[in-house]
């Protein structure tokens, strides 16, 4: 990434891969020589003797979108703690980006639930994304003009140039998610490590989001995200893993979304109208979460439960 005299910056261009326009947008993206960024292999965790999620073996492949459905209380945000570091597991083995997890932390990206920032804090929108550049830049040195022109850059990728000096909990939650999602850019990262990015948002915001992660995985980085939206996974993600404390089922979105494979991963949430299947997802059709599981809110909920 280079800064030109005007002071405005320009992303690297990866001349290995053909443009945008010519790659259809769930064509593979091939790096026929990385390794898998993620391996499990019969990883069960859980929190205070109750286990959240068992047996779980998947591989993640480099430069690809997967998306982790299932019912609330299902272990979808477990996996993503038990990659990203956060959550040793009790039984089996984890590779993230060749090595135990945590090791490799600053080539990963990792976002939570809005629902867990504590959004009282007073730091600005661009306070916020600078902290993405930390890791890089150590305990003693300070930010220069290239973290500078990137939190810029970041900034100006996601829309949110113009809220720069906004105090984040005076956000909206599409704003919010753009916000930290420009912090996870700024650290350049191989992995991110998604919880929910797209969950009560505006179909603008995610369709922006979404086209950003796609453009990242041009570059060869990976994306795992957990969702509760079956529309945004068949649409925007190139494989889907369904979990209920399980894997229940994993690949194709026609594959994952078929109404037998979804009545199995929802049980009774799942209706079938018109030959299609639809899950009820509401306040009422969620299964209980497990311990240390993020309950899930929709925007405006929260003071009503």
């Amino acid at each position: 990434m280079t800064a030109d005299q005007s002071g405005t910056v320009t992303p690297p261009h990866d001349h290995s891969l053909p443009p945008a326009h010519l790659r259809s947008h769930h064509a593979p993206r091939l790096f026929p020589t990385a390794p898998p960024v993620i391996r499990l292999n019969g990883v069960t965790a859980g929190y205070d003797g109750q286990a959240a999620i068992e047996d779980i073996s998947l591989e993640i492949p480099a430069a690809s979108l997967v998306a982790i459905l299932g019912p609330n209380g299902g272990g979808k945000s477990t996996v993503l703690k038990v990659i990203a570091g956060l959550l040793r597991p009790w039984r089996g083995t984890v590779e993230v980006l060749g090595a135990p997890p945590g090791r490799q932390a600053h080539r990963v990206a990792y976002v939570p639930q809005a629902e867990s920032v504590d959004w009282s804090f007073p730091v600005t929108v661009w306070d916020v994304v600078m902290m993405g550049r930390y890791p890089k830049l150590g305990p003693l040195r300070r930010p220069g003009s290239e973290d500078r022109d990137r939190v810029r850059y970041a900034l100006e990728q996601v829309g949110m140039a113009e809220r720069a000096q906004t105090q984040v909990g005076s956000l909206s939650g599409g704003q919010r998610r753009r916000a930290f999602l420009a912090r996870a850019l700024v650290a350049e990262p191989d992995l991110y490590l998604l919880d929910e990015p797209v969950t009560g948002v505006d179909i603008g915001t995610q369709e922006d989001l979404m086209h950003i992660l796609d453009q990242e995985a041009g570059r060869g980085r990976s994306t795992v995200a957990t969702t509760h939206d079956l529309a945004a996974a068949a649409h925007h993600f190139d494989h889907l893993i369904a979990i209920n404390r399980r894997i229940i089922a994993s690949g194709s979105a026609d594959e994952v979304l078929a109404s037998d494979v979804l009545a199995r991963i929802y049980g009774g949430h799942v209706v079938i109208l018109g030959g299609r299947a639809l899950l009820l997802d509401d306040a009422h059709h969620h299964d209980r979460e497990a311990p240390g599981e993020p309950g899930h809110f929709h925007e405006g909920e929260r003071g009503r439960r």
